[in-house]
């Protein structure tokens, strides 16, 4: 279940181009709602605790902890500390990638062209490391500390013999899915097309940022009581607020 809109007070609002990139803190509390305006769109998330850019999400910690390895309503990204950095309270796609990661320059050009600025000027060609770089930069972070990005929107599937298959149209124009933030959590993402999107064209999708403020024990209550271990991470992420 999830409040709606009008009932919360909304923070603050901000498009991200497709190929755009942003990064922020996520203030305890606060709930971050990602719009995918046009369908197709792809966002490469990383998150890390914003007092403690050491502590950072863990991907494979997380699908772990909760037998999965679909990313829905009701599950949260964990750190690498056993934290909830963020827990997913709304979904209204259903499935998030978190094993396509980003393609980097060379792989962009490959795949799309060489797409440069002197001919396309802000259309350039982007890709997914140099935008987070760029982010990640700005609260000094570098390369070393680009590691593992949770896909929003994309749907990967593994075949009988083991392969990754991308799933096209998991998302429609006005899906969304929400973020609660449980700590102070520094947000770094990219608006850019999966890496195993067969679309030979490059063509990154817009998305909208909604911040809102909510009642923390209710938002949170289907990813707090889904599994015995999302329980047990909320009360890891709380004794930080002693």
């Amino acid at each position: 279940m999830t409040a709606s809109l009008t009932l919360r007070p909304t923070l603050y609002e901000e498009l991200v181009p497709g190929g755009g990139h942003t990064s922020f803190v996520l203030k305890r509390g606060q709930l971050l709602r990602i719009t995918d305006l046009e369908g197709g769109a792809n966002v490469s998330l990383l998150l890390l605790n914003a007092a403690e850019k050491s502590e950072r999400l863990n991907l494979p910690d997380t699908l772990k902890c909760q037998h999965t390895a679909k990313l829905t309503a009701g599950h949260c990204l964990y750190s690498d500390m056993g934290r909830v950095l963020a827990a997913i309270t709304a979904d209204t796609c259903g499935w998030h990638d978190s094993f396509g990661g980003v393609l980097n320059a060379e792989e962009v050009r490959e795949k799309y062209g060489a797409g440069r600025y002197q001919e396309l000027r802000n259309g350039f060609y982007r890709n997914g490391t140099d935008n987070l770089l760029v982010e990640m930069g700005k609260w000094n972070l570098n390369l070393q500390d680009l590691l593992m990005t949770l896909n929003l929107f994309s749907k990967v599937t593994v075949d009988e013999g083991g392969g990754f298959q991308f799933e096209s149209g998991n998302s429609r124009a006005g899906d969304y899915v929400e973020l609660y933030a449980p700590m102070d959590c520094l947000v770094v993402l990219t608006a850019l097309q999966h890496p195993q999107d067969p679309n030979p064209v490059y063509s990154p999708k817009p998305v909208q940022l909604t911040w809102h403020r909510v009642d923390s024990d209710g938002i949170s209550v289907l990813c707090r009581t889904s599994r015995p271990e999302n329980g047990r991470g909320f009360h890891n992420t709380e004794r930080l607020y002693i």
